[in-house]
């Protein structure tokens, strides 16, 4: 039964693909990978060169055989994962057969902190398993033996080792295409001269003879990346930009070539060598220009993934060790210096520092930790020495996790682009039948034949594919990653299309607009009694409880140095307080019900009280030997950030509601202080999710704001979640949207991330289309030529990615009003 859940279970493989040039080659990718067996969807985004694979019984090797069949080129990205606990894996050379594996077994149990040694003869590797092992001492012992060894990669630096070997063929090919640039540029400005000089009078001619010598490098050199890219596109079934490239330059070139070789001299008037030499250095222009605007769009998860360091400093026995972080386990003490970065999630066992969190959650000024706070993983170190007990590593991390929610948004795709994959499908066959059909018009309409060859290469190099391809997955990784620099992760990208709409935020109260961390603001003395006293024995009874309100009221006699009494024969009623004995007082603290239940008389105080509930303070009062002592007030205070919050959404014509669990007095007095249109109270958990349908009833498009834990059943019925938390699993995990530090003007600028990247998307949509829908037609009637045809799609792509990488500058600017900035 295992192995058959094992087999079904759901499974998800990324593949980094190489050779894509244009919408065609993912949209194909698509259908490629859906045909594997065992594929339930694949994903494929043009702008990070990625293949998303979902399914059950996923086999990465006939994964990778399907992209390769296709003619491009994949390679699995493992995950990140630490090696079981105490295990070391050496590669071994030198073995001849089974006694050598033997031999070796028994020199590796013999090292200090071994437990046991296993060594494969066949993949020439060795599994030690022990505590306090030095890998050296272990690569000593093998040599000893005479054998040579080597510490294994762990997973983690296998991939950093692919992502640098990644970004240095990226750097290589950018620099291959730079100087392919310079040259195919050097050769062509001569062939383009004459017609540039042509507006201003000047007639330079240059020998027919010497345009062939000038155009057939040019066409040769850089023009072979093209067939190259073509022929696999279509030995895969499926045409794509470099179809469309190679069969306007041929055209022009060969029918240069035929017509100089039957005219000679004079040929010249009737070339087009300059136009099929412009076109493909234009193009390889723009890919120079795309790739390095792609590179910068997707800057900020590589930001990310490079804020963990790789190692750790571990005590054990009061002793230091460094070690790889993925050696580090759950409980593990590890010490960080000032300045450091932390390897791990944790809780700080021991020292207090301040922490820069910034490119975690978005703070930019560091916050204090002391002894028992938890701290992230990437985050740095101020200038006080911490000693951290391990929580969390490798992809448990909260760190790890951003990553992978940012990746996901990144490689999802909004409703619209469906629309677009299915264009992409049919693109170039349908410019490939309308560049026959315009050669064929040209014809019938009495236009010579190079007239008709003029206007249907101009067709063919004017399409515009990568434009399409490159419009919707730009603008995610740009906005996606300036928001998440911001502290805001947007993990379902379908919430982008929904969040444009949001005319009603509703937020939960506590912890969310208010600070989740109840206070007394209030003490009041009956006769005979002092406002100390009254504190004094309310706080030594309700040391005794875990209730939030019994802890407000222990943390506020500490501060104002009351000393703790011994309390004896404590009882808790839940709902309603507390009692115990205090010096051989019987002390009662709690709600009216309980002193009513008492006997206890508290109608001298009973305005006081009203006074105070008026006020959205709940009120404790309490008993000494059956007489009214005095009232404890005490409130959850409103965030300093909620006013502000609240007025932010109101300037950008957005409604706001709270759902709490408070009484309606409470409810409506912190409605009225953070400036909500609407409130609903008390309104149990399981309410919130039926309030929020009857928002969305009487026809708003609501967005809920919570924590995450209690209100989930809420976030999943609003239009569009949002978490407000500190990174927990919860709240990583439940929402479409998540914020990553407590702060709910970010409530504001999440909508307009979500906004402005939507907006980006659909201006790219309509530049990419724009250039289609006009340019093709243009060309088609002969008001192109191909060089600036050339020009305009090699622009097209570049536009299109520059507009997206606008959106890298995006931040929170939270000025007076408390709104966040909406420049692109």
């Amino acid at each position: 039964m295992a192995e058959a859940r094992a087999a079904i279970e759901p499974q998800s493989v990324t593949l980094d693909v190489t050779g894509m040039t244009c919408a065609a080659c993912s949209t194909r990718l698509e259908k490629v990978l859906a045909r594997v067996p065992g594929v339930a969807s694949a994903s494929v985004n043009l702008a990070l060169e990625q293949a998303t694979i979902a399914g059950s019984d996923l086999d990465a090797t006939a994964l990778v055989a399907a992209v390769e069949g296709a003619g491009f080129g994949a390679v699995p990205r493992e995950s990140e994962e630490a090696p079981p606990a105490g295990v070391i894996g050496l590669e071994i050379s030198g073995m001849t057969c089974a006694a050598c594996s033997a031999r070796l077994e028994k020199v590796l149990a013999r090292v200090p902190g071994v437990a046991s040694a296993s060594v494969n003869l066949a993949l020439e590797q060795a599994s030690i398993a022990g505590a306090g092992i030095d890998p050296a001492e272990l690569v000593a012992a093998v040599e000893g033996a005479g054998f040579g060894a080597r510490v294994m990669e762990s997973r983690a630096e296998a991939r950093r080792r692919r992502e640098a070997e990644a970004d240095e063929r990226r750097a290589r090919e950018e620099r291959h295409t730079l100087w392919l640039l310079a040259f195919s540029a050097l050769l062509t400005v001569p062939l383009v001269l004459p017609m540039l000089l042509m507006p201003f009078g000047i007639m330079l001619h240059i020998s027919p003879w010497l345009e062939l010598a000038l155009a057939t490098p040019v066409q040769v050199l850089v023009g072979q990346r093209f067939y190259r890219g073509g022929w696999k596109a279509l030995r895969g079934g499926s045409a794509n930009m470099d179809v469309l490239v190679s069969l306007g330059t041929s055209a022009a070139y060969f029918y240069s070539l035929v017509v100089l070789l039957r005219m000679g001299d004079a040929a010249r008037g009737h070339l087009y060598f300059e136009g099929a030499a412009a076109i493909l250095t234009l193009v390889l222009l723009g890919k120079y220009m795309e790739a390095r605007a792609k590179r910068g769009t997707s800057a900020a998860v590589r930001a990310l993934m490079k804020l963990k360091p790789e190692t750790a400093t571990r005590l054990v026995d009061g002793r230091q060790e460094t070690v790889p972080v993925e050696l580090v386990r759950h409980g593990d003490i590890v010490l960080v210096r000032p300045g450091e970065s932390l390897p791990v999630d944790g809780r700080i066992a021991r020292g207090a520092t301040e922490i820069d969190e910034s490119l975690v959650t978005g703070e930019s000024l560091p916050v204090e930790k002391r002894p028992g706070d938890r701290v992230t993983a990437g985050t740095i170190n101020g200038t006080g020495a911490i000693e951290i007990e391990t929580m969390a590593v490798g992809e448990e991390t909260t760190i790890a996790r951003i990553v992978r929610l940012v990746e996901a948004a990144q490689t999802g795709k909004v409703p619209i682009q469906r629309l677009v994959d299915r264009i992409a499908a049919v693109f170039v066959p349908v410019v490939i039948g309308i560049a026959i059909l315009t050669f064929a018009g040209w014809l019938v309409a009495g236009g010579s034949f190079e007239e008709a060859l003029v206007a249907a290469v101009s067709v063919l190099v004017i399409a515009c594919p990568c434009a399409l391809g490159l419009a919707t997955p730009t603008a995610l990784v740009a906005g996606t990653g300036a928001a998440a620099r911001a502290g805001i992760l947007i993990k379902d990208i379908e919430a982008l299309e929904r969040a444009g709409d949001v005319d009603l935020v509703v937020f939960d109260k506590t912890g969310t607009l208010t600070e989740g961390r109840p206070a007394v603001t209030d003490i009041v003395a009956a006769e005979g009694f002092s406002r100390p006293q009254v504190l004094g024995l309310a706080a030594a009874v309700q040391a005794m409880s875990e209730h939030p309100l019994a802890r407000a009221m222990v943390e506020r006699a500490t501060a104002d140095g009351l000393a703790a009494a011994k309390v004896e024969g404590f009882r808790s009623t839940t709902g309603a307080g507390v009692e115990g004995i205090v010096d051989g007082k019987a002390v009662v603290v709690g709600n009216a019900a309980l002193m009513a239940a008492k006997g206890v008389d508290a109608a001298a105080l009973a305005e006081a009280a009203a006074g105070l509930e008026a006020e959205a303070k709940t009120v404790a009062t309490v008993a000494v030997d059956g007489r009214t002592a005095g009232l404890v007030a005490l409130a959850d205070p409103l965030r300093q950030t909620s006013r502000a919050a609240i007025a932010a959404l109101g300037a950008r014509g957005i409604e706001t509601g709270m759902l709490t669990g408070d009484a309606a007095k409470v409810a409506a007095a912190i409605a009225a202080e953070a400036g909500l249109q609407h409130w609903r109270g008390p309104v149990r958990p399981e309410e919130k999710s039926r309030a929020v349908e009857d928002f969305r009833a009487g026809g708003k498009v609501v967005a809920m704001v919570g924590d995450g834990v209690n209100d989930a059943p809420a976030l999943a019925a609003a239009d569009v979640g949002i978490a407000m938390g500190t990174g927990s699993d919860v709240a990583l995990e439940t929402a479409a949207i998540t914020l990553m530090r407590p702060d709910p003007r970010l409530v504001a600028a999440a909508l307009d991330a979500s906004r402005r990247t939507r907006t980006k998307i659909r201006q790219n949509l309509f530049w990419a289309f724009v250039y289609n829908i006009v340019g093709i037609p243009l060309a088609a009637l002969g008001f192109l030529s191909p060089a600036i045809a050339g020009a305009a799609m090699a622009m097209s792509s570049v536009s299109v990615v520059s507009n997206a990488a606008l959106l890298r500058g995006w931040k929170p600017d939270f000025g007076p009003a408390g709104g966040a900035d909406a420049r692109p």
